[in-house]
This record gives C-alpha cells, sequence and structure tokens, in this order.
C-alpha cells in the first residue's frame, strides 16, 4: 500500500488523526495568509524628495520605507523614464540616492519593488522653471561613481566617471596621492598637470586624465569650486622605474629689480614680467609671500606682472620685489633602462612639443642632427640614447665658471668645445629631442652650501611609462659646487638626481606676447627664467635704466 493511501485509511478509521489534520491545515491557511498581508503592507512609501527642484547631474535623495535592502530588480522614475543602474550612488530600506538624468523632464517620482509601486512624489526640473533657484552645495558637489582601469603607469590615462564635475574643467582639479617622503595636507597630494596636458577631456559625468609625474598608489579624487569629491583608489604601476621624493627644504626666495628714469618729465610706463617658481613634482609648493608695489596681475602662472609710471624725476630709482616660499624635494631615480620605450602616442602633445625645435632649443639644426646621429649609432632605447649623449658631454665638452654674456648662441659649444652651464643644458636638450626622447630645459637657481645663489640650467627628459628625469650635464661635467649633503660621483648622481638645492623658475621656453602696439622691449638671455619679454615700455618712453638681481635666499628651513 502507498503511503498516502495509508494515510487516507488512518484518517477514515481515527476520528482524532481527522482533528489534527485539520487543525494544521487551518494554520498553514493562517500563517499564508498573514505571510501576504505583510507583503502586501510592505509596498514602498515616499515621504519626501530631495530636492524637488533640481538640474540633470544633480543628486536626489528619495526618503521612505519598504524600498528593500538592496536594489535587486527594484528600480526608481522620474516622469516615467525608469533611473538605469548606473545612476544610483546607494540604495537601503529607507534612502535611495541617484544622479538626475540628462533627460529629466518634470513629473512623478514613484519607486517600483517586487511588492508593488510606491506612492508619489513630483519633481521640477529647474531649468523649465522662470526663477531662481538657489543650488544645494550638499547635492552639487561632485561624485566619483568609478575609476577605470584601477592600475596605471604614469602618463597612462584614465577614465572617471561620476557628477557634477561641471562642464568644462575651469579651475576644477584631479588629485593623485604624492610619491614624496613624509608628506601631508595639501602637499601628500599632487594635481593633473596642465603644463604637461595631463587633461584630455572633461565632461559633467566624465574625466579622462593622465597619471601625473610624482604620483604613487592611493585614493584619486575630484575638487571643483564645490568641492571635493570622495576618493577612488589607484595603483600606480612602476615596472619601468620609480622616483623617491627625499629632504624636504623651505626656502624663503626674494626678486628684486630695480628701475631708473633717465630722461626728464616723459609720460611713459613700464610693465615688468618677473618670473615665478615653476610647480612640479620636485617643487610642489611655490606661493607668493609679498609683494611691493601691489603687482598689476599677481595670479598668472608663470609671471607676477608689475606696471607703473615711469618716474618724472630724472634719477629717481624705483625697486620692485616680490617674495616666495618655495619647497624642493631632493629626486632620486631608479629606472629600468630595458623597459623604457620610445613614446606610443607621437600625437600626444607633451611628446610633440617637448621633441620640437623651438626659439630656445635649436633641435633641428644640422650640427645636432649629426651629433646625435654620431653618438647614439643605431641604439633606439631611449634611456640608453640619453645615457650615451650625456656621457659623450662630460667626456667631451669643458664647463666653464662663468655665465658668457650676450645674445650668444648655445651651438658654439659644438666648435668651442667649451660653454657654460646654459651651454651644456640647451645643448643637451636639443640632442635628445633630435632622438625623439621629450625634454625640457630648465632654467632657475643653484642654492650653495652658504645660502648664496647663482643662475643655473638643466634637463629634464620624459620617459614613457616613468615621468620626469632629471639630468645636471654641468655639475656632472665638473662646475664647482658644494651641496649640502657630500656627493662622492657628480657625473654619476647627476644623471637622474637631483639634491634639493635646485630652484626652477621656468620648464622650457615661455613665450610672452607685448601687451601694447609699438611697445619697447627687452629680452634677458642666459638668465634665471627662460622668456622672450622681461620688461615692456611704452612708445613714448625715450630713456631709463634697469638692473635685475639674482634671486636671494632669505631664509632655509
Amino acid at each position: 500500500m502507498t503511503p498516502l493511501k495509508s494515510y487516507i485509511e488512518l484518517l477514515r478509521r481515527s476520528p482524532a488523526v481527522r482533528i489534527i489534520s485539520v487543525a494544521v491545515l487551518v494554520s498553514i491557511i493562517i500563517v499564508l495568509t498573514a505571510i501576504i498581508g505583510r507583503t502586501a503592507n510592505r509596498k514602498p512609501v515616499i515621504e519626501r524628495i530631495s530636492p524637488p527642484i533640481g538640474s540633470p547631474g544633480d543628486i536626489m535623495v528619495i526618503h521612505g520605507e519598504n524600498f528593500g535592502d538592496s536594489r535587486g530588480t527594484s528600480y526608481a522614475e522620474i516622469a516615467g523614464s525608469r533611473i538605469t543602474s548606473t545612476g544610483y550612488l546607494s540604495w537601503s530600506d529607507s534612502s535611495i540616492k541617484l544622479v538626475i538624468p540628462s533627460n529629466v523632464q518634470d513629473g512623478l517620482v514613484v519607486v517600483v519593488t517586487p511588492s508593488g509601486k510606491s506612492n508619489s512624489g513630483f519633481f521640477a526640473n529647474e531649468i523649465s522653471i522662470p526663477v531662481a533657484v538657489r543650488s544645494d552645495p550638499q547635492i552639487t558637489t561632485p561624485a566619483v561613481f568609478a575609476l577605470e582601469p584601477q592600475e596605471a603607469v604614469t602618463g597612462g590615462i584614465i577614465r572617471i566617471t561620476g557628477a557634477n564635475f561641471g562642464g568644462s574643467r575651469g579651475v576644477s582639479q584631479v588629485f593623485f596621492t604624492a610619491n614624496r617622503e613624509e608628506a601631508s595636507g595639501e602637499q601628500g597630494v599632487i594635481p593633473a598637470s596642465v603644463f604637461d596636458w595631463d587633461y584630455e577631456m572633461w565632461s559633467d559625468t566624465e574625466i579622462h586624465v593622465r597619471v601625473p609625474d610624482g604620483s604613487a598608489s592611493g585614493p584619486v579624487y575630484v575638487q571643483t569650486e564645490r568641492g571635493q569629491s570622495q576618493g577612488r583608489r589607484l595603483t600606480v604601476l612602476n615596472s619601468a622605474g620609480s622616483k623617491k621624493y627625499t629632504g624636504k627644504l623651505t626656502y624663503v626666495v626674494q626678486v628684486s629689480a630695480d628701475v631708473v628714469n633717465n630722461a626728464l618729465n616723459q609720460d611713459a610706463s613700464i610693465t615688468l614680467y618677473i618670473p615665478r617658481p615653476a610647480l612640479s613634482s620636485f617643487q610642489p609648493y611655490a606661493e607668493l609671500n609679498d609683494c611691493s608695489p601691489e603687482p598689476l596681475i599677481a595670479d598668472d602662472p608663470y609671471t607676477i606682472i608689475q606696471q607703473r609710471p615711469l618716474s618724472r624725476a630724472v634719477n629717481n630709482k624705483q625697486r620692485f620685489t616680490q617674495t616666495f616660499v618655495v619647497s624642493t624635494y631632493a629626486i632620486e631615480s631608479a629606472v629600468n633602462g630595458r623597459r623604457i620605450r620610445a613614446p606610443l602616442d607621437t600625437k600626444r602633445t607633451l611628446v610633440s612639443t617637448y621633441t620640437a625645435s623651438d626659439k630656445c632649443v635649436p633641435s633641428g639644426d644640422e650640427s645636432i642632427k649629426a651629433l646625435a646621429q654620431s653618438v647614439t649609432g643605431r641604439e633606439t632605447n631611449p634611456y640608453e640614447q640619453a645615457r650615451l649623449l650625456y656621457a659623450y658631454m662630460t667626456e667631451n665638452f669643458k664647463i666653464t665658471e662663468k655665465t658668457r654674456t650676450g645674445n650668444v648662441s648655445p651651438l658654439d659649444l659644438l666648435r668651442r668645445k667649451t660653454g657654460d652651464a646654459y651651454d651644456f643644458a640647451v645643448i643637451y636638450t636639443a640632442l635628445c629631442r633630435q632622438c625623439g626622447i621629450p625634454a625640457l630645459p630648465i632654467s632657475g637657481i643653484l642654492v650653495e652650501s652658504d645660502s648664496s645663489a647663482r643662475a643655473h640650467w638643466w634637463t629634464e627628459l620624459y620617459f614613457e611609462g616613468f615621468g620626469w628625469f632629471p639630468v645636471d650635464v654641468a655639475l656632472g661635467s665638473g662646475l664647482k659646487y658644494t651641496s649640502f649633503k657630500y656627493i662622492e660621483d657628480a657625473r654619476d648622481f647627476y644623471f637622474g638626481n637631483l639634491e634639493g638645492q635646485h630652484i626652477a623658475f621656468s620648464r622650457g621656453w615661455h613665450e610672452i606676447r607685448p601687451s601694447v602696439k609699438n611697445s619697447k622691449t627687452v629680452y634677458r638671455p642666459r638668465a634665471y627664467a627662460l622668456q622672450s619679454i622681461w620688461e615692456e615700455a611704452s612708445d613714448s618712453a625715450s630713456s631709463y635704466s634697469s638692473l635685475w638681481n639674482t634671486p636671494s635666499i632669505q631664509g632655509i628651513y
């Protein structure tokens, strides 16, 4: 007999079994009814929407209950348009945070879960309302949803998706974790470099940016005028080698110039373009601390612009002073030369610009071409090419202590076999560019062990996947200099390393256009900055004289 037939026979013969079976059946029905009723009572409920008025890209928060602890198959709708999966920032039983989509219209807001559809709230698109609506900064701060890829080399492009980045970059920035010893606060992070053209694309919901030189593994975040996003971790790969930034030094640097009127009653003005220290991975901080007189423009990224009338009194001297606080780090490079490759993207702006000839670097000159080919031969590895060129210059050219005067050509070095630090830096930069290695001449000052300073020039090379690589051919060739710390082999040390006593005022050539038609401009050759105009006098100026002093060190910390 089957179990079912046995049970039926038992029910027929035993009244007690029949009573128990009926009781169990009734209990099951009651429980199922309660479950169904409870489920029906857990339909989602919207209590309020924040904000009720907003714009595409803003963050909306739906407050209520019974949304479920996770989204699953549930969703929210605005004006009949379902929010896609990438639009949700968070989902909990009592709140849903989402990004208002670009095609949003005025209409009802509802939440739909497996338990049913909620009551509705109302949302209005700010653009369609003919009155000014004040934005809530809490819902317009930048938000980062994803960062891809999560591993990249220096110079590699990452894609940041999110909301509220702004339709254009403006003054907004992407910050990375800085590769600096004991760095914290604003010196513990490093922004993507405008100078290196790190920003490839910027929209309100998506940013394409290159990993800047000097980055380390750690959080990446977006900073706009409305606030700072949360950080997303990026791992910076170092297969091509690594750099250490150590031994932070902070300098108080004073820059000054004197202007003297040499003519009576001349109705004229003079404009001075005073170089400001350049920002970079090894020089992350440079702030104007004091300026006299009040400048015409103080926030230009390259210069402090002073403009004053020439005094009507003969021999009346005007002094212009600027004091900067500058922090620098020593650089220690360890390059895996075998992993250095020629730039893959030759159209990248950094590559095309810093491998071309310009007004400062004569890399297209035939004598440069011939020497570069002679020294490097069949070598195609950029690191090895740079090393061969460095060895050749330090062995075959003689460095002079005194800087040459006048607007003389650095190409003289190839013929004379002797030259100053400016000649060495410019020619080495030109030879590297001729080999297809992005290279920059750096101009600034060199701080001596007694805290005095002198104008100085060196080079930075850009290696794919590594970043900027410092080379000081003049010091490597025996230019007399005493650093704070003893350097045993200068020739070996200054190919890839700096000691923290180089203060840069310009990285590459800075072309300045005259601000006034028919003005009289002055160029200062072999100065502590590489720029086309230092002084600009109005057309009516008949006679004046100027004296630019080498920047002086007022303090070291």
